[in-house]
């Protein structure tokens, strides 16, 4: 099954929130494995969008317990290695959305540019390789043509 991880803050506003959710149910609707960090944020939202969808959710934690990922992770993995645990997210993932973010999402972006993934950007980092897009659908038709 194709994976995509959603990555972006752990504290984010109501418009990357609902961006976040979007794209996390249109992911699911299409069957594809949502992976994020496991936390709040744009995670949560991601997470909760596929729940609700039905989809898969990863959660790659950066804590040792289980218990810290949101209530939308379906699959939760502690790593014990606090923001270390970002590579493990663009490894497992076929391609990425950034949502917004900070220096956390950008490691990821940077990551995921470095090994060759597809990045699609919405409201993130303006870095040349990100597919900038203006809506959730418009990042998911991108994501889809990887298939």
């Amino acid at each position: 099954m194709k994976t995509v991880g959603v990555i972006g803050a752990g504290k984010a506003d109501e418009e990357l929130i609902r961006l976040a959710e979007e794209v996390g149910r249109l992911l699911a609707k299409n069957g594809i494995i949502v992976i994020t960090g496991g936390l709040r944020g744009v995670m949560e939202a991601a997470c909760r969008g596929a729940y609700f969808e039905g989809g898969i959710t990863v959660g790659i934690l950066p804590t040792l317990s289980k218990e810290d990922a949101n209530p939308y992770v379906k699959i939760p993995i502690p790593t014990g290695m606090g923001e270390m645990r970002n590579a493990l997210i663009v490894r497992a993932s076929d391609s990425l959305v950034a949502i917004g973010g900070e220096y956390g999402t950008l490691s990821e972006i940077a990551f995921a540019l470095k090994t060759g993934k597809r990045v699609v950007g919405l409201k993130t980092w303006d870095i040349k390789g990100i597919i900038q897009v203006n809506s959730p659908e418009e990042a998911v038709r991108i994501l889809l043509k990887d298939s």
